[in-house]
Formats: structure tokens, sequence, C-alpha cells
């Protein structure tokens, strides 16, 4: 957005215009003023910008191809007419209401309670026989009315209501001058308007039929009146005559289209084809700006100046400022006749340039008052080829340091005066001595008998490049190293030898040893670094930094460069960027950067140089040329009121950006609490080139206000319900604030804890208060009911515990008297075992005693009867009654223990039954031999058979297999 274009001037007519010292003449004639462009991929509309106007708030409109455009010094911004119709004429009441023309349509745009500029039309208010069909050329603001003009109707907007001006001819333009309209009737001549009557200007046929494009107010009850072709007149007020001046022939040639007058001492024109011409009141031409010297296209559609003394142009591409009381006016050689400039000066008349190619100069004519067809014509000084290092001023004497050598220059020509190469600086030791600083050391020139600067020695003992040179107080000479490092020198007393050196690095307090220069500030050496200003210290031979300059000086403290200016005023340079500090007020240090800001960058590094014109004016070398810079215009400018900072558009940033509001300044704004993460910004309507920084302030949010910054806009996230007060204001100058700027704006309580919500909250509260209290009686019934139940509960149970207890008591009684049966069954079995066992046990041995009876005769019985005794005795060993004795016995003992080992173990007979049975009652083998009447060994064999009927395991013991069952 920002830029400088710098283009040749004009090369037919108007190359450059030289500048005559007359009088209070604020608009220079030399060179251009500063030209800012805003081409349309900045402000992202339509090429055409149709006409200009400036609201109350100082916001520029302007009427573009695309609609209605707006501009605050930092945010466009288009407004799109129905139907995308383009605007032609845009006007400004002052009162918030913005009136736009286009085809067919006119009306007003105007913020709505929400902030944002919407459309109104007035179509609706115009009588249907008279509703437009072409375009809106000219509105004006008259008092409490509004006028709309076309080519065919005047439209007069007063009171609500809308009434027409018709004529017989066609209308070209209107024109508003002070409380006077001017219209002009086509094949008719020019009519003035008063009320609602059109009365024909006596003479006005002189005008010829080229078209009135331009009207402007003159010296008193007198008007200038610009015709497309016929040139320009003077109307006094009862007759219209030509008037000679410079630019007719120009404005017949080009085609004037629109004027514009600037404080009343200079008038603006606008052209077809050749950019924009401004002449004074005399007629003379003082600037001529065009394509190639700034703007971006010579079609002028519109013009405007505005409070600033900005002249804005809209052009058939883009838009362009142009400073006009700008205290910098440029002078660019784009065709790169004579290279980068590396010294200037102005001597006898001449201004010459040194550059990377040689020596120019031009005729410089101060005192001319009409040099329109003048131009600055630089041409190369003959045998000067070769790089330009020094232009210097020595007791009228202009000394030129050349790569080559150094020159003595006159007027178009120059003489050698010494073949040492690199003249890099010249100082002056005496009234007749001089000292230059070159590639190989040190020179020194006297002042011969008729007053010429020649040659005398080289100064012996130091050959090192010497960039800077300066003589302290004892005459001991500072030189900076071109690249590294600084000398302190002491010379004998003629001059010639170096008797003392000594070099100073970091090793000596400074902070380091490369890019330290040294200057004379106020009659005070000191040295400069990227780390700030050092002065030196002869008692401890150390550098020390130099606080109190620094500490006032703020970024300009690591300039790398001072320049004499005037009296005690000093150019500094920063790597760059360019100051003027002036030292004239003790203990105070003013700074002034911004009106240089336009030069940052422009300067040739290492080489800076700025010259001075006289007093006030200075000549600044720049890359591809120069610039003058105006000193008393700087005063008039920085003390012009500034604007207050335009709070514009507010946006929801919580998920996507949406507008809130496009004006923050007007209303109050809601916002949802929802959309409680915003952006707010800002800008300050101040079109000069200035470097503008801001400070902030959220009240219910932040406890201070901000630093001061350079950004335009802030963000708020995460806001808590409430209102704010955003405050914001603005500087170009630290003495130079705006008053704050304030938007007031209120976060709504989310749904949760709004208005309505809390009353639904208080009465849910009631309404819970008394369902809780009913809750809570019903608890207490439903506890009481519980309690009695699970009394009831508790005594049923105790109850039914009580009744079993008893049943098991019972039980346990007669598991008693069933386990004492079952014992007495036992021993009644056991008893009942034993009894057989005694039996046949008594009964064997009856058998064995039976061998050894006798008869009376003492023989021993026969076999017979032996037989017949044992067989009764084996009867009663095997008597099956025994058995089923003890089998019902044992039954009623151990209830059902053969029908389960008869169920699992079907192949088992009644002995092997028998054997379980004596087994169970764990009898040992001689006891179940007796019983079953066989041998111990016959027991084993039938036990081992057992088991394997019973398909017992080798490790599992019978006898509690059948325990177990």
């Amino acid at each position: 957005m920002y830029r400088i274009t710098r283009k040749p001037v004009y090369a037919v007519l108007f190359l450059l215009l030289i500048f005559h010292i007359a009088g209070a003449s604020d608009i220079k004639n030399i060179g251009v003023p500063y030209v800012q462009n805003y081409p349309k991929t900045v402000y992202q509309s339509g090429n055409q910008n149709w006409s200009i106007t400036k609201d109350e708030h100082g916001i520029m409109y302007f009427g573009n191809a695309d609609g209605l455009l707006s501009f605050d010094g930092k945010y466009w911004q288009l407004h799109i007419m129905p139907n995308g119709l383009i605007v032609r004429a845009v006007a400004a009441d002052g009162k918030g209401k913005i009136y736009v023309g286009g085809f067919g349509e006119f009306g007003y745009w105007q913020n709505n309670s929400k902030g944002f500029l919407t459309y109104h039309s007035l179509i609706v208010r115009v009588p249907k026989q008279n509703v437009p069909n072409e375009e809106i050329w000219k509105i004006y603001i008259d008092g409490d009315r509004v006028l709309f003009q076309s080519f065919g109707t005047i439209y007069v907007y007063a009171d609500g209501k809308i009434t027409t001006i018709k004529s017989p001819n066609p209308y070209l333009f209107l024109y508003k001058i002070g409380k006077r309209f001017f219209i002009e009737q086509l094949n008719a001549g020019l009519f003035e308007l008063k009320g609602n009557h059109l009365d024909y200007v006596p003479g006005s046929n002189i005008l010829g039929t080229s078209g009135v494009l331009s009207i402007l107010p003159y010296k008193k009850n007198e008007f200038i009146i610009g015709t497309s072709k016929n040139g320009l007149f003077i109307y006094d007020g009862i007759k219209i005559q030509p008037w000679a001046n410079q630019a007719n022939v120009f404005l017949e040639t080009y085609q004037l289209n629109n004027g514009a007058v600037v404080s009343g001492k200079y008038y603006v024109y606008g052209t077809i084809l050749n950019g924009v011409v401004i002449i004074d009141t005399a007629g003379n031409v003082v600037q001529h700006i065009t394509k190639s010297s700034g703007l971006q296209n010579n079609t002028v559609l519109s013009l405007y100046i505005d409070d600033e003394e900005n002249l804005w142009a809209g052009l058939d591409n883009g838009i362009d400022r142009i400073e006009l009381n700008s205290p910098l006016y440029f002078y660019f050689d784009k065709s790169g006749n004579f290279g980068t400039v590396y010294s200037s000066s102005i001597y006898n008349n001449k201004i010459y340039l040194g550059t990377n190619q040689g020596l120019f100069y031009s005729p410089w004519s101060p005192n001319s008052t009409n040099q329109l067809f003048d131009m600055l014509n630089f041409q190369l000084i003959p045998g000067s080829q070769g790089q330009v290092w020094d232009l210097s001023t020595q007791d009228g004497k202009l000394l030129c340091g050349h790569n080559d050598g150094t020159f003595l220059v006159n007027n178009n020509t120059i003489k050698k005066i010494s073949t040492v190469n690199g003249g890099w600086i010249i100082r002056k030791l005496n009234k007749d001595m001089l000292i230059q600083g070159t590639y190989t050391g040190l020179v020194i020139y006297r002042k011969d008998a008729s007053g010429n600067w020649i040659f005398d020695h080289r100064i012996a003992g130091f050959s090192e490049p010497s960039r800077y040179v300066e003589e302290d107080v004892k005459g001991q000479i500072w030189v900076s190293h071109a690249y590294k490092g600084i000398f302190k020198l002491t010379l004998n007393s003629d001059l010639t030898v170096v008797t003392s050196k000594k070099y100073y690095d970091e090793r000596n307090g400074l902070p380091s040893s490369y890019n330290i220069n040294v200057f004379n500030l106020d009659n005070k050496i000191i040295f400069s670094s990227d780390s700030g200003f050092y002065v030196y210290d002869d008692i401890t031979d150390r550098f020390y930094k130099y606080h109190q300059l620094n500490s006032n000086l703020g970024l300009f403290a690591s300039s790398n460069k001072i320049i004499s200016a005037d009296g005690r005023k000093y150019w500094l340079i920063n790597h760059g960027r360019v100051a003027l500090a002036d030292l004239s007020q003790a203990g105070r240090i003013s700074i002034d950067s911004n009106s240089f800001t336009v030069l940052n960058g422009q300067m040739v590094q290492h080489y800076e140089n700025i010259s001075r014109i006289n007093n006030r004016m200075y000549l600044i070398s720049v890359d591809d040329g120069f610039v003058i810079y105006n000193d008393a215009d700087v005063n008039t400018t920085n003390k012009a009121r500034l604007p207050l900072v335009l709070i514009g558009r507010v946006e929801n940033i919580t998920d996507k950006v949406v507008a809130i509001s496009d004006n923050g300044n007007d209303n109050a704004v809601d916002i949802p609490f929802t959309k409680n993460n915003i952006r707010i910004l800002y800008a300050l309507p101040y079109y000069r080139q200035a470097k503008i920084k801001y400070q902030y302030y959220l009240k219910g949010y932040s406890s201070q206000w901000s630093d001061w910054t350079t950004q335009t806009q802030k963000e708020f996230t995460n806001l808590s319900h409430g209102t704010y007060v955003f405050s914001v204001k603005a500087k170009i100058s630290d003495n130079n604030i705006t008053a704050a700027t304030n938007f007031t704006f209120t976060i709504l309580a989310p749904w949760y804890a709004n208005k309505i919500a809390i009353v639904i909250y208080v009465i849910l509260l009631i309404i819970a208060y008394y369902i809780l209290r009913r809750l809570y009686a019903l608890k207490l019934i439903r506890h009481q009911k519980h309690i009695l139940q699970n009394l009831q509960k508790e005594k049923e149970e105790f109850l039914k515990q009580e009744l079993i207890d008893n049943e098991q008591r019972i039980v346990k009684i007669k598991n008693e008297q069933l386990q004492a049966a079952l014992a007495g069954k036992n021993r009644e079995l056991a008893n009942s075992a034993m009894n057989i066992v005694y039996k046949n046990e008594l009964l064997q041995k009856i058998s064995h005693e039976m061998l050894n009876l006798k008869d009376s005769t003492g023989k021993k019985l026969s076999e017979e009867q032996l037989k017949k005794i044992q067989k009764v005795i084996n009867e009663g060993m095997t008597d099956e009654r025994d058995w089923n004795l003890f089998e019902s016995s044992f039954n009623e003992a151990h209830e059902s223990f053969f029908k389960k080992l008869k169920a699992h173990h079907s192949d088992l007979v009644p002995n092997d039954l028998k054997l379980c049975a004596y087994l169970r009652m764990n009898m040992n083998s001689k006891e179940m031999a007796s019983l079953l009447n066989i041998s111990l060994r016959g027991v084993e064999i039938r036990r081992y058979r057992l088991r394997k009927k019973l398909n017992l395991e080798h490790d599992k013991n019978l006898v509690e297999f059948l325990m177990e069952l």
C-alpha cells in the first residue's frame, strides 16, 4: 500500500519545475510531492473512481465502479449498490449520511443501530413521471437540502420530499461554489441556479461548446471557469473573459476534466490524457504530476482536497493521494543518466551530483519566476568519470573527493589537485589547512595566495584507509578505519608526521572492532556503534557509553552516521532510517523521524549524504536521485490537530470470522455469550506518511493501558458476561497524542444466566422447595410405615426364628434319640455279632475237644458218632437264623447299606455282603473267620476277591470305602 513511485517526470513539457523562492508559496515547483498509490490490488474493487468525499469522522469515500468504497487510513471496505450499480457521485453531509448516485438510482448510506452501513433509496420519493433513467453525476449538500444532478434533471431533496428542476436543453454538470450554483446547458450557455430557477449568465457563449468541467472560486466574487478544450476563463460576476496563463495550452491539449482549489492559492486540474497540473493565482504552473512522476494513471476522473490538504485523485485505474504540503519533494533519475548518488551539493547556481559514474551538474535557478519549460538537465563533467565520494564546499571552493584523486570544481570543469586515490572526507583544521581521509591515509591541503586550495603533503607514519576524520580540542586527530577500529593520532607541529599513534578496539571499551565511526556532535567527539554512542575518557584511556545521549535518542542511539544540519541540529542516519535531531534547547533533544519515513531504505548505505541549501532547505541524496526537504513546512504540518481514532469493524472469531458491527464509534453493541471471542479493528484517519502507534485499554478486563504498538486490531477471547468499554488512542510523535475513543459493548449473559433464566430459577426453586417439602413429608410417612413394617417383620422373624430354634432343638433331641437308638442298635448288633462269634468259637472248641472224647471204656468215639456230633456243630455254626438276626439288626443300624452296595455292585453274592457288613463294623479277621466259619486265610482270600469286585484302587482302604458308603 505504502510506496514511493519514482518515475521520470514527463519528458516533453514538465521534466521538472524549478523552485522559486516566492513569498509564502507552499507548493514547491522542484521535483514532485510525495505520491501514495492505492492500486486496485490494495482496495480490491473496480478500476475507475468517479467521485470522492470525506465524512465527519475522517473516513474517505469513493464512488467506484463496483460500488461505494470506504477507507479509514488502514482498512478498505466495499459497499455494493442495488443491482451492483456504479457509483458516479458521492457526498457526505457531515451528519452520518453518505449520499450516492448511479444509473437511475440515488439515495444515502447510513449506519443502522448495529453499526452496519445500510443503503436507503430515495427513488420512491420521486414523482413517477420524473423517475430518472440516466446517470446521476453530481451531488451537493446545501444546508437542509441535497441536490442530485443528471444530464436531464436536477433533483432537490428537502423536508422528506423531492422536487425537480428541468430545462429545455440537456444539462452538462452542476457546480457549487460557496452558496452559488452554476450549470451549463448544452448549446445554450452557462446558467446560475437561484432557488428553483435558472438564470442565464450573460456572455457565457464565449466559453464555447467543448463543455464546462470546472468552476472554482478565484479572487473576491470572481470565478475560474475551466473548459474541456478551450482553456480557462475568469468570471467577475459581470462578464466572462479568457484568462491568459501558462497552463492554457496544456489544458486545451490534454483535455481538462475536473478541478479543485487548495487553500485559495492554488488550482489543481485533472486531465484526461496527462495527469494533474497545479497553477497559482498568477497562472504560473507550479506542479505537473503524471504517471511518469508518481501517478498510477494519467486519466483523472475526480479530485478532492481534504482538510489536511491531501490531494486525492480518483483515476481511471486506481486511487492516488498527493501530499501537496509535504516537506519532501522528489527528483528521480529513472532513465539511469547519472546512476547511484553518493554525494550532492548546490554551488554557484548549479546543482552537483556525485555518483558512481562521475560528477554531474545542472543549472539551479532559485530566483527565476517563470521556469515552466526549464528542466534539470544533468550533464557529466568531462574527466570526472568514476566514483565521486565527497563534495565539500570550503571557503567558497567546491572540492570533489574522487576515486582517482581530489578535484577543484569550477562550473562545468574540474581540476585535479591531488593524485591520492579515494578522497572520502575533508575537514578543516584551521583557516588555511584542510585534512582529508583517503584510501591510503591522510592528506593536507593549504590555501595559496589566490585563495585556492592546493595539495600540500601526505602525512607520514599513517597509511590506513581513513573513512572519517575529526580533530578534538587538544588537536589530536581521530580516524575511523574504513573497516575495523579507531586510531588516535598526534601530529608534529608542521602536520607532516604522526608522532604518536594508538589503535582502539573492544579491548579499550568499545563494543566491537567493526562499524565504529567518529563524529563531532555539538563540539564533542563521539563514536557511533551498533550498541549506541560512546565517548572517550582521557584519564582512563578507555571508551564508555554516552548514556545521556543514548537515552534521549531512543531508536536512533545506534545511528551509524551524523551529518551537521543548521545550528545545533544534526541529521542521524540509522542504517537506512533518517531523523533530524534538535539540540538547541538545553537539557532536551527533540527527534523528528516521522517526516522522513518515506526515505527509509532509499539512501546509499555507508554513503548517506545531506547538503544544506540554505537555513531551512536541504538536499538529500537517495539511490537514484535526490530529495528537497524544507524544514519550514514541517513546523506547520506537525501542529495540525490529530483526528480521533476510529473503531471500525468488530468481528466474532469464535468459530469463523463474522462481522458483529462495521462501526464501533456510534452505538453500544450487545454480543451473545456464544460469541464472546471478538476482534476489534481500529485506525487513525490520518493519511499523511507517518509511523502511527496505538494504545488500548479494555475496562472490565484490563487493569491498565497497553504498551504502544503499531497493530491496528486487538483480539479478546473467552470474555465473561458483562459490560466493557474499549478505549484506544494514537500518537504520531511523543507529544502528539489523540484523545481516547471509546466503544461500549456488552457480552450478554448465557441463556442459563439471563434474567428470564433467573426468574425461572427462582420459580423452580420455589416449586422445588414445596416438592422437597412434600417429598420429605411423604418420606417421613414412608419411614414411619417402614419402621412399623420392620418392627412387625422383626417380630415375625423373631417368632419364626424361635420356631426354627424349637424345631432344631426337637430335631436335635430326635437326632440324639436316634443316635442313642442307633448306638443301642450298634451295641446290640455288636453284642449279637460277638455272641455269634463266641458261640462259633465255643462250637469250634467243642469240635476240637470232641476228637479227644473217649467212651467209658476209654476208647475214642466212633467216627460215625463224631460225624453226627460234628454235623450238629456245623449246623450250629452255619445256622441262618444267626445271620438273619444279624442282618435285621444291621439294617436297622445302617439303613440302605446293602441296597446301595447292590445298586453299585450287582455281582456281589451273599457271602460278599456278609463280609462287607463285618468289615463295616470294623471286625478283625479272626472275628470274621469265626462268623464265616472259614480260616484266616480264607478271610484274606475273600477280602482280595471283594476288592476286585468293588474295583478299588490299590491304595484305597477297603474298610474306609465301606465306612464312607
